[in-house]
């Protein structure tokens, strides 16, 4: 699942020495896992009505964490070679020697099918689909875009947006326009999110192989530009929950405030191209996520 949390610190990491719950942690990605979790669980509760069915949640969480997990283990397994070759991923389990590439595809391979299972039993067979969909479409057609064009990071956009949609779906069974914006708020917000990531490990990736932008686009100008259109594009995107009568006013003057702001740093991201403004990008887009989703929870109709 595509959506991507990173450290903020260019210097070279020190492997060392890690305990078997870490080596685990870092597998499964759990910073990206966390997020999975609360995406879903925020659209499971955007989509429920007549009050919240606690264990439908806890199932469809439940089954989508598992789900997470394996697809970032299985990632891993297809990335290894590639992660060796870059700073910010040489100690991950794999490439570290910690762990041999059955064993990983054992966990991967195991919490990707328990996962998948769990939502077709005990949630939907439509929330299963869509956790197939992601699981697929993260593993088999964005890895391997990552080393072929710069497109791969709009198309990773796609598995990496569908949690919410899933959330939703859990709860209502059903797909509806409603869910597709909730969809449609990550999916934008991931672009200016990991095109900053991306301008600030540009070396990184080019020694990886990896077809990322900013390494095809050394001034920094079709980087920049994609990152404000998205940015830009994600603010009435952010409404759509209020328009579609899912939360309040008090989220749409929130949403509206939030995107004026990550808008603002976008814009100087755009003007100066440099480490710090693509730093603050990304440390705006992490802080506006939580905190929109939050005003949708505390608003919701």
């Amino acid at each position: 699942m595509k959506v991507t949390v990173a450290t903020t610190d260019l210097a070279q990491p020190a492997i060392e020495e890690k305990g078997l719950f870490a080596v685990l942690t870092d597998l499964v990605k759990a910073r990206l896992t966390s997020l999975v979790v609360v995406t879903t669980m925020v659209g499971f509760y955007a989509g429920s009505r007549n009050g919240v069915d606690s264990w439908r949640m806890f199932h469809a969480t439940l089954g989508t964490t598992l789900l997470a997990c394996g697809a970032a283990a299985l990632n891993q397994l297809l990335e290894r070679d590639h992660d060796a070759l870059m700073r910010r991923t040489e100690s991950r389990a794999l490439p570290s020697g910690r762990l041999t590439a059955d064993q990983v595809l054992l966990i991967g391979g195991f919490l990707s099918a328990i996962g998948l299972g769990h939502l077709a039993w005990l949630v939907n067979p439509l929330t299963a689909f869509l956790g197939a969909i992601t699981l697929v479409t993260y593993l088999f057609v964005y890895t391997p875009l990552k080393r072929v064009t710069t497109l791969n990071t709009a198309i990773g956009a796609i598995p990496g947006a569908l949690p919410p949609l899933m959330g939703w779906t859990a709860a209502q069974g059903t797909l509806s326009l409603q869910g597709w914006s909730l969809f449609a708020i990550l999916f934008f917000w991931q672009l200016p999110h990991f095109l900053a990531i991306a301008w600030m490990y540009r070396e990184d990736y080019a020694r990886a192989g990896f077809k990322m932008l900013p390494i095809v686009d050394p001034d920094g100008n079709r980087t920049a530009r994609q990152a404000l259109s998205h940015s830009l594009g994600l603010l009435p995107i952010s409404l759509f929950p209020s328009l579609l009568g899912v939360s309040g006013m008090i989220y749409f003057i929130g949403a509206l405030v939030l995107g004026i702001i990550f808008i603002g740093f976008a814009v100087q991201f755009a003007r100066t191209k440099s480490i710090n403004s693509a730093r603050a990008l990304f440390i705006a887009s992490i802080i506006y996520l939580p905190v929109l989703l939050g005003l949708l929870v505390f608003d919701k109709i």
